[in-house]
């Protein structure tokens, strides 16, 4: 496939999907409150479901099989399947919201998660979890607890991924130099992307500057036993965003980071201008199941491991998540819809590894028996060695998480571009950043 190639305004998007939605009616069928017989009857006539979601051509086609097989095994439910690019989803999914026709069951990241659930736009999946008629018992349990806000399921993990370092394995080779291992702590890949600089003659950089990357600042707090949120609020002080920012000042008078220019193109998320594709940098960080659509865009073997530092700060991650629209006139059988996509074999087998690792033990491991692709095994032996060293899973982020990210992206660049200092940088972060949260 080819992954959306660029990341969206998604305080924008997000904002105009809420006003779109705030004047559409709850059918009688979404009513929260209710236990689920009596909430979500079951249909016994015809049903047409839509289904939305982002993605490149071989996600679409991998789902619409997937969704063909549950028509035939429920030749009365029938869908009709949206897609698009990530970059103006929320966008469009506003203007279905706008004229009536909010998809029965969408796609959802965890930018937008909490604040979906408590403006109360997706169904309270809780009951069918309650009743094992949507079985998450074969989810790991800090990835099914990873679509529960304030306790309650409103939301099913499409995949797990993890927080990913993807790095040259030729270029390596060729300059005679070690690969970065699991674990390796961020000092020491400081460290080792300098050196690579310098045996690349300054033509190569070690590393992207990742200083603007909540992944990266999240998994470095959490490795020093914080946190990016805690409840509502930023789970760190000044103090420790100084650091992290002083931390990568060094990083760059080392030469061990890519330039300004260069790391600007990078933080757009294109996967085309990752400078581990465009050999401009040893490595980038990335989403682990993003690998497959990496190596693709180049000749050169790649290599995937975590984050640096600690893999406990590291959680089993939903990818994207499965939602239903609180108001949909067939609860029970969108419900049924993601229990399948989640806990059928047959099912997984056809999704593959394109969203990510199956987010069903059982499941997961029948697909993986059956991967031929050298980077979708890669992908899954990340998984397997993080498995078993995660940490628990935080809270999925907070309202107003769309915009703590794009202020980090700001604040760093406004570092590295000498706009301002970090000390300055780091005072209006916390400023923006905590009005966001508290807004």
């Amino acid at each position: 496939m080819r992954a959306p190639q660029s990341v969206p305004r998604r305080g924008v998007d997000r904002r105009r999907l809420l006003g779109a939605l705030a004047g559409v009616p709850l059918l009688a069928g979404g009513l929260v409150g209710c236990g689920p017989e009596e909430q979500h009857p079951v249909d016994d006539g015809p049903v047409e479901l839509s289904v939305f979601w982002w993605g490149g051509t071989a996600r679409t086609e991998a789902t619409e099989r997937a969704l063909r097989l549950y028509s035939a095994r429920h030749p009365k439910v029938q869908f009709r399947g949206t897609w698009q690019g990530l970059t103006g989803y929320y966008d469009r999914l506003a203007t279905q919201a706008t004229g009536g026709n909010v998809p029965d069951l969408f796609q959802i990241d965890d930018t937008v998660l909490t604040e979906y659930a408590r403006r109360e736009i997706v169904l309270d999946l809780s009951g069918y979890v309650a009743e094992r008629r949507l079985d998450l018992r074969g989810l790991p349990e800090n990835l099914a607890r990873y679509g529960q806000v304030d306790g309650d399921t409103v939301a099913v993990p499409a995949a797990q991924t993890y927080a990913a370092l993807v790095y040259n394995r030729d270029l390596l080779r060729r300059l005679g130099l070690p690969e970065p291992r699991l674990g390796m702590p961020w000092p020491e890949y400081v460290q080792w992307a300098a050196r690579l600089t310098r045996a690349s003659g300054n033509r190569v950089a070690g590393t992207t500057d990742p200083s603007g990357d909540y992944r990266a600042l999240w998994l470095w707090l959490r490795g020093r036993g914080g946190e990016l949120y805690q409840g509502r609020q930023l789970g760190f002080d000044s103090g420790e965003l100084l650091r992290w920012f002083e931390f990568w000042e060094v990083a760059r008078n080392s030469r061990a980071t890519a330039g300004t220019a260069l790391t600007e193109l990078a933080d757009t998320g294109d996967l085309d201008r990752q400078l581990v594709v465009t050999g401009q940098a040893a490595a980038s960080f990335a989403w682990a199941h993003e690998f497959p659509e990496l190596q693709s865009r180049t000749r050169d073997e790649l290599g995937l491991t975590s984050f640096p530092g600690s893999p406990a700060a590291q959680w089993p991650r939903a990818s994207m998540y499965w939602a239903a629209f609180r108001g949909t006139r067939h609860p029970a059988v969108v419900a049924d819809v993601i229990n399948f996509l989640t806990t059928d074999t047959e099912a997984g087998r056809i999704l593959g590894t394109e969203r990510g690792l199956n987010p069903s033990v059982p499941v997961r491991q029948s697909v993986v028996d059956g991967l031929t692709d050298p980077a979708a095994k890669q992908l899954a032996s990340l998984g397997v060695d993080l498995d078993s060293v995660t940490g628990p899973a935080p809270a999925p982020p907070p309202r107003g998480h769309a915009r703590v990210r794009t202020l980090l992206v700001a604040a760093a660049g406004s570092i590295r571009g000498k706009r301002s200092g970090a000390r300055a940088a780091t005072s209006r972060f916390m400023a923006q950043a905590n009005a966001a949260l508290a807004g």
